[in-house]
């Protein structure tokens, strides 16, 4: 398999072939699929949603996806789902930084998958989990498909070659790659190592948020989200298949690799996003709008006005006008919120928070600039400044993340993270009687 073009639309249903006439169009043999292969739908969604809603793809293979052998447990190393019990939730401030690549063993993809925080549950589609991976080998001869949710992964240290049943998507640090519920794949690393962050959608499928009284424009634009042209391979010999189903890992057998996809259609397949595209709306006049003007793609709750999980960005742009009363100011937050840093300063936290590291700040718990950023902010002059050098994102969510006794108990987790905020001083003064 090798990459092709792309084909744009977020939720469009999308067309593509390896073949010339590998998709049937109107046949005069229903009892027959073109090219001798398999058709085969994949669906996403209940098959009563409503037509806005309903996801689902046509697969036209040269094997169907039965032929495996039978599914054994496989050991999940530090990847954890449901219920995310190993550790008290904290209403501490938790901050890392970033975690090691492996040296000594081989370790690809999906081995290296370790679980930070989580909620929710699976089975009752809501609520989401958070992972890293930090990877030093190509995925040769397995393959993976998550039968619990979406991966939405964001690479961080050098890019990934991604190859689905959809065709192959490279992915680089400021690009997204969402990879649906139950879509088979396997990563390789142009690089021989990469770094970065996995968020595990367990609820609704991703979707662009609305835009209300921004109106017609803005945000992330339907158009700039990119599906693989179908690109396939008939390779035999010895196969590994891995199937992420109720939390555990489980492996089955292959005679073949299981990336036969001739052709396609629907509206349900992996996309790419370069979040270099994001349409930034930003003008600050007085206080400080919130982060929701900066949402990707979120999935919704079951409450209105609330996300399920929501991937936000703080891209490089226009931070302030002329003459705004702009306050450093702390928050505390009914949403909880998972940060991480692809590149650059977070202008919020310009020491201690590094690229690959990550901090978790969740329901209510205070945080806000640290004490040098707060000096710093409250002093300089108020013109317009452009904050380029920076690609931090968020994982925000309506349900509180549970920490994992890794996210707890790592080296990497920084002991002393509340020392930012200590020294803040007094600046309080009583009011001189007129």
């Amino acid at each position: 398999m090798k990459a092709g073009e792309y084909l744009s639309g977020f939720g469009n249903h999308l067309v593509s072939e390896a073949e010339e006439g590998a998709i049937p169009r109107g046949q005069n043999s229903p009892q027959v699929v073109n090219l001798g292969l398999y058709a085969e739908q994949l669906t996403g969604s209940s098959f009563v949603m409503p037509r806005h809603e309903n996801l689902r793809s046509w697969l036209y293979r040269i094997r169907p996806s039965v032929l495996h052998s039978k599914f054994k447990r496989r050991d999940n190393k530090l990847l954890r789902s449901r219920p995310f019990t190993e550790e008290v939730p904290t209403p501490d401030q938790l901050r890392w930084d970033p975690f090691d690549l492996p040296v000594k063993d081989k370790v690809d993809f999906i081995s290296s998958l370790a679980t930070l925080a989580g909620n929710g549950d699976y089975g009752l589609v809501r609520g989401a989990a958070i992972h890293i991976y930090a990877a030093n080998a190509s995925m040769e001869d397995s393959f993976f498909y998550n039968s619990d949710g979406d991966f939405l992964i964001v690479p961080q240290l050098n890019s990934l070659v991604i190859a689905t049943e959809f065709g192959v998507i490279e992915a680089a640090p400021g690009e997204i790659v969402v990879l649906p519920r139950g879509i088979k794949f396997q990563v390789k690393l142009p690089q021989h190592e990469a770094r970065g962050y996995v968020l595990e959608n367990y609820g609704p499928p991703f979707r662009l948020p609305g835009l209300g009284p921004i109106g017609a424009n803005g945000l992330a634009n339907p158009r700039d989200f990119l599906a693989p042209t179908a690109a396939y391979t008939k390779k035999e010999g010895r196969f590994t298949l891995i199937n992420k189903f109720c939390g555990n890992l489980f492996e089955a057998q292959l005679e073949h690799s299981p990336l036969d996809v001739v052709g396609w259609h629907g509206n349900y397949f992996p996309y790419k996003y370069d979040l270099a595209l994001f349409n930034v709306i930003n003008t600050v006049s007085f206080d400080h709008p919130d982060p929701s003007i900066f949402t990707v793609l979120t999935s919704p709750s079951e409450i209105p006005g609330t996300a399920n999980i929501d991937f936000v960005i703080f891209p490089p742009r226009w931070m302030v006008a002329d003459n705004t009363f702009r306050p450093p100011y702390y928050h505390r937050n009914i949403m909880s919120e998972y940060m991480g840093l692809i590149h650059g300063v977070y202008d919020a936290k310009e020491e201690g928070f590094l690229p690959g590291g990550g901090s978790l700040h969740n329901c209510m718990t205070a945080h806000g600039p640290d004490r040098d950023t707060f000096e710093k902010a409250s002093q300089v002059k108020l013109q317009p400044v452009y904050q380029g050098n920076t690609l931090a994102f968020m994982f925000e969510s309506s349900l509180v993340f549970a920490p994992t006794t890794l996210a707890i108990t790592t080296k990497h987790r920084q002991e002393d993270y509340l020392s930012c905020w200590r020294g803040l001083p007094v600046n309080f003064k009583t009011p001189t009687p007129a």
